[in-house]
C-alpha cells in the first residue's frame, strides 16, 4: 500500500500538458500505453522540423540537405546508444551498434533471421525463449526451429510469476545456441531476471537476445548490466513516431550475422556476379530509412532523458502500484500477474467475474476510458495461465490517480450494467 504523501505525488500529472492529444482532450483516459505511447509535442514538431528544413534522402547525396540528413541519424543513434548504456570502456557511445528497422517485430526477425547462422544453429540445438514471449518472439523462432531441426525450449513460471534459477538452470543446457527472452511481460508486466539468465546462457555457449519493448521505455536500460548480446526495442511506445525500431547488438556479433534485406545501401560494391556488404550497421538498412522518423525518435529520446529515466521508473512504479491495490479492492476483479503492485513495470492484466474483456473495454469506451482487451499478442502465456483473454490496463508517467479513479469507477459501472448492483 501506498502512503498519504506517495499517493499526493502521484495526484496530478505535470506531463500532460506536453501531450497534444492529452491535452486537448482532458476527457480520456488513456491506459494503452504497453501498446503505443502518446506522443509530445517536441517529437511531433522534430518529425515536421525534418521535413521544413532538411528533407533528403540520406547518405546518398554530396550537397548541404543530404548531409544534414545523414548527420541528424547518426546523431540518433549516438543518442540511442547512450540511453541503453552501449558504450565502450572510456563512456563513448556506440552508434555504430545501433540498427534501425521498422519496430522492435522487425528487429526480432532480423535476428531469428540471421543469427542462427552466425552461431551455426543446426538439429539437435536449442533454442530457448520463455513462456510469457509476445508472438514477434515466439513465431520467428519456431520458424526457425522448423527450418534447422533445432528444439524450441520454453522456460516457464512458478506460482508466483517468477522464472526461476532452478528453472534457468534446467532448461538452458549445453544444447543451448541461442537464448531470447522479453525483459518485461507485455501482459503480466513482471520484469524477468536478464542477468541471471544471461549469464547461463554466456556459461553454456548461447548467445542472448532481448526484446526491451516493454523495458526501455519504462525502466533505466544498460545493455552492459544487463549481459545480452542483442537488444529489440521500439520508438512508438517511448514518445517517439511509428514506423520504427531498434536493433542494438555487439559489433563482433553483428558482423557475424549476414544481411537480412538486400539492396540500396547496404553493400559497399556489386559487380554482376556478387556484392561486398557494407559495414554496420548500413549492412542491415537496405533502402531509404525513415529519417525524419530517426530524427523525431531523437527527440524523445532528448524528452525522456530530461525527465530522467530513474524518475520516471519510481513515478510508474507509485501508479502501477496504485492501479494494482485498487484494482485488487474490486472483490468482482481478478488481477492476473502479482497483486504486488511495485512487481508490474507499467501493465497490469485483469479480468471481471462473469464479463468478457471485451465487452469491459467497449463499456469503457463509452466513457473516454482507453484499455486493451483480448490475448495481446501472447496466446501462449494466457493458454499457460488458463485465461483465453484478459483486460489490460497500462500506465505511462504522464497518467495520474485521476486516471485511476476513473478506471475503477468505469469497472464499477460495467458490472452494474451486468448484474444490476
Amino acid at each position: 500500500m501506498l502512503t498519504s504523501e506517495q499517493i499526493a505525488s502521484i495526484e496530478n500529472s505535470p506531463y500532460k500538458a506536453d501531450f497534444p492529444l492529452l491535452a486537448k482532450h482532458p476527457e480520456i483516459v488513456f491506459m494503452d500505453s504497453a501498446a503505443t505511447a502518446q506522443r509530445p509535442e517536441a517529437v511531433l514538431a522534430a518529425e515536421r522540423t525534418f521535413y521544413e528544413t532538411m528533407n533528403a534522402n540520406p547518405l546518398r547525396g554530396l550537397y548541404r540537405l543530404s548531409v544534414e540528413a545523414t548527420a541528424s541519424i547518426e546523431e540518433a543513434r549516438k543518442h540511442i546508444a547512450e540511453l541503453i548504456g552501449a558504450v565502450d570502456d572510456a563512456g563513448k557511445p556506440q552508434g555504430s551498434e545501433i540498427v534501425f528497422t521498422r519496430n522492435a517485430s522487425e528487429s526480432l526477425n532480423l535476428v531469428a533471421h540471421t543469427l542462427p547462422q552466425a552461431v551455426e544453429l543446426g538439429p539437435g540445438d536449442d533454442v530457448v525463449i520463455s513462456i510469457m514471449e509476445h508472438h514477434s518472439n515466439i513465431i520467428p523462432w519456431q520458424q526457425v526451429c522448423k527450418a534447422t531441426g533445432a528444439n524450441l525450449v520454453y522456460l516457464r513460471l512458478d506460482d508466483d510469476y517468477t522464472i526461476t534459477q532452478d528453472e534457468i538452470e534446467a532448461k538452458i543446457g549445453p544444447a543451448a545456441k541461442i537464448v531470447s527472452v522479453t525483459q518485461v511481460s507485455n501482459v503480466l508486466g513482471v520484469e524477468n531476471d536478464i542477468p541471471a539468465i544471461a549469464a547461463r546462457a554466456h556459461e553454456m555457449g548461447a548467445a542472448m537476445v532481448v526484446d526491451g519493448a516493454q523495458s526501455v521505455p519504462h525502466i533505466a536500460v544498460d545493455v552492459r548490466k544487463l549481459g545480452c548480446d542483442l537488444l529489440a526495442f521500439s520508438a512508438h511506445k517511448m514518445g517517439g513516431p511509428m514506423g520504427i525500431g531498434v536493433l542494438w547488438g555487439k559489433a563482433e556479433l553483428l558482423d557475424a550475422m549476414p544481411p537480412f534485406l538486400t539492396g540500396g545501401e547496404m553493400i559497399d560494391s556489386v559487380t554482376e556476379t556478387g556484392a561486398v556488404w557494407a559495414p554496420v550497421p548500413q549492412k542491415f538498412e537496405a533502402g531509404t530509412q525513415d529519417a525524419a522518423g530517426s530524427f523525431a525518435f531523437d527527440a524523445a529520446i532528448g524528452y525522456l532523458k530530461g525527465l530522467g529515466m530513474e524518475a520516471i521508473e519510481q513515478r510508474e512504479r507509485l501508479l502501477a502500484t496504485y492501479l494494482t491495490d485498487q484494482l485488487d479492492a474490486l472483490d468482482f476483479v481478478h488481477v492476473i500477474g502479482p497483486t504486488d503492485g511495485t512487481r508490474h513495470v507499467g501493465a497490469v492484466a485483469f479480468n471481471v467475474e462473469g464479463i468478457h474483456p471485451h465487452d469491459v473495454a467497449s463499456i469503457l469506451d463509452m466513457s473516454d476510458i482507453c484499455i486493451r482487451a483480448g490475448h495481446h499478442c501472447a496466446q501462449p502465456l494466457l493458454a499457460y495461465l488458463g485465461e483465453s483473454s484478459t483486460c489490460r490496463a497500462s500506465i505511462a508517467f504522464y497518467n495520474d490517480k485521476s486516471d485511476i479513479d476513473a478506471l475503477v469507477e468505469g469497472l464499477k459501472g460495467v458490472w452494474q450494467v451486468f448484474n444490476g448492483s
